[in-house]
């Protein structure tokens, strides 16, 4: 697969389809480019160019413990960079859970490069704020402070990069245990300061702000509430809202239900009717 080299990070990438407009899609958790493939290639398919990667600290990409901003805003800012090397700006933009919140953040920070955002498994809440960001940094505090570097390589994330790319322990190795707990306690940090917010990552007023075509399709679990979905679409002045589970299931993830290829197809019907509407309204 193709490298690029991303604000001095190493990011692995792939573009499906060979023609058509730009479209990155961003998959959820810590997940790798995979977990957005079956929706994208069904885009592409479509007549889009869908970039998919792997965000630095997830799959193939460099792994990089630092930086003065929150996780998602760093991401936000290579995936713009990562477009423009591609000459992909503007693009459609979109992905779930934490993919989304890094699509909602390349729209805030980079206003111009987007046409039009796809939201899907959108986060927010006291539940959400808490329980990510304990299993996105607060786990990996302790076992740093107690065993260093090694006692982190175990961990089940890391454990399975390394298994995945084996200069992944290298380069966890070679961070200082205590940068590492500074980094994870400052990025946790941004979790827990959003408790108030509609989505996390962004304020009421971030999200009225947002002057581009939204399709959001709100989530159905404690941490994806429905509930934070509709909220957001209320506030995205140009919106779409679309329901793709009509319930929320009473567990912390419902991972399984989007994971099936029939919904996997349902959400990609949904996508690519928004793409088709906003590309024939756009001029060329």
């Amino acid at each position: 697969m193709p490298i690029a080299t991303v604000r001095g990070v190493h990011l692995n990438y792939e573009v499906l389809g060979e023609r058509g407009p730009w479209v990155a899609l961003n998959p959820g958790g810590r997940r790798d480019k995979e977990g957005v493939r079956p929706v994208a290639e069904r885009v592409a398919a479509a007549g889009y160019r869908v970039l998919i990667h792997d965000r630095r600290n997830t799959g193939l990409s460099d792994i990089v413990i630092d930086g003065q901003d929150s996780e998602y805003e760093i991401w936000s800012d290579d995936l713009h960079e990562l477009l423009r090397q591609l000459g992909g700006l503007p693009a459609y933009v979109g992905g779930s859970s934490s993919g989304c919140r890094t699509s909602l953040l390349v729209a805030l920070r980079h206003p111009e490069a987007v046409k039009a955002l796809m939201l899907w498994r959108v986060t927010g809440g006291e539940y959400a704020c808490n329980r990510l960001a304990e299993q996105y940094y607060g786990q990996y505090i302790e076992p740093a402070k107690q065993g260093g570097m090694a006692a982190v390589c175990e961990m089940e994330h890391w454990s399975e990069r390394i298994a995945a790319n084996p200069k992944a322990r290298a380069q966890l190795m070679s961070l200082d245990p205590a940068h590492f707990v500074q980094v994870m306690e400052h990025w946790r940090s941004y979790f827990l300061r959003d408790v108030d917010k509609p989505v996390i990552g962004a304020t009421e007023e971030d999200l009225r702000s947002v002057k581009v075509p939204c399709c959001v399709v709100p989530g159905n679990d404690w941490t994806h509430g429905r509930a934070t979905g509709v909220k957001a679409s209320e506030l995205l002045p140009d919106s779409e809202l679309h329901i793709l589970f009509p319930k929320d299931e009473d567990v912390p993830l419902a991972v399984d239900a989007w994971d099936d290829p029939q919904k996997q197809a349902e959400l990609a019907d949904i996508l690519i009717g928004f793409l088709n509407r906003v590309s024939a309204a756009t001029p060329a």
